[in-house]
């Protein structure tokens, strides 16, 4: 595959990556394993996809800013403890050996994938206990280990926030998501931060992704979900198990 198909093809799954976490979460289902067969070795794959993705962020939050404006009184607690986590998942990460972690790549995914489809669910069986706090201690500390998830692999942390976020009593799901785009843009940003030091970024595939996928966080935030959820749901599901056993396939 030539290099401009490839680069053709990587801005094509930005820009859905984006628009799907902006509505849905699980857009590294599409991004990682681009990556990966593009031919970047999968620690750096993961760091790469960290970097474009959070870049990417800023279109969704911008999307959701009336939600974040109404509620940003609420945020510090959930900011911190996702910092702090997101911090220690990416020390973890780069002190992982490559050779385990492509071994665990698969497993990664499945985990992903497998809270991804049974999400709803666990927000359906939530929602009668909504006179909850966003900041109960027990909501924080889940948000902690949530973040040292993200910051070591990331796929599926969005509905995990989700999950958290169904207890605090918010009024709609356009506000949790709104929420849930800034946490996740934490925790990516700060894990971003031991990424570069550690120079296993690479940067002419982040700032391309990163690009498309600014574009697909607002068209998912302001367009995109007026699309029913479920086929946007069900899309990701089927590429998300499909990745996976294409990982468990080529160990």
């Amino acid at each position: 595959m030539s290099q401009l198909m490839t680069d053709a093809i990587l801005a094509v799954v930005a820009f859905l990556a984006g628009a799907i976490n902006s509505i849905a979460g699980g857009g590294s289902f599409l991004t990682f394993p681009a990556l990966v067969l593009a031919g970047v070795p999968p620690i750096g794959a993961n760091a790469t996809n960290n970097a474009a993705m959070f870049v990417g962020t800023f279109g969704s939050i911008r999307g959701y800013r009336e939600e974040l404006k109404a509620y940003r009184h609420l945020l510090p607690p959930g900011v911190i403890a996702s910092l702090l986590g997101g911090t220690v998942g990416a020390i973890l990460l780069l002190r992982t050996p490559a050779s385990v972690f492509e071994r665990m790549i698969p497993w990664l995914l499945l985990f992903a994938i497998v809270v991804f489809t049974i999400s709803p669910y666990l927000t359906r069986k939530v929602e009668a206990h909504d006179g909850g706090r966003l900041h109960a201690p027990w909501q924080l500390a889940m948000q902690f280990v949530v973040a040292i998830y993200g910051g070591y692999f990331g796929a599926g942390i969005g509905y995990l926030m989700l999950a958290i976020l169904s207890f605090s009593g918010l009024p709609n799901m356009n506000v949790m998501n709104g929420i849930k785009n800034l946490l996740g843009s934490c925790i990516n940003g700060v894990a971003l931060i031991p990424f570069i030091i550690a120079g296993i970024v690479d940067w002419k595939y982040a700032i391309l992704m990163s690009v498309f996928a600014i574009l697909g966080g607002y068209a998912g935030a302001r367009v995109v979900r007026k699309i029913p959820s479920r086929l946007t749901r069900g899309a990701v599901i089927v590429l998300g198990f499909g990745m996976t056993a294409y990982f468990f396939l080529k160990r």
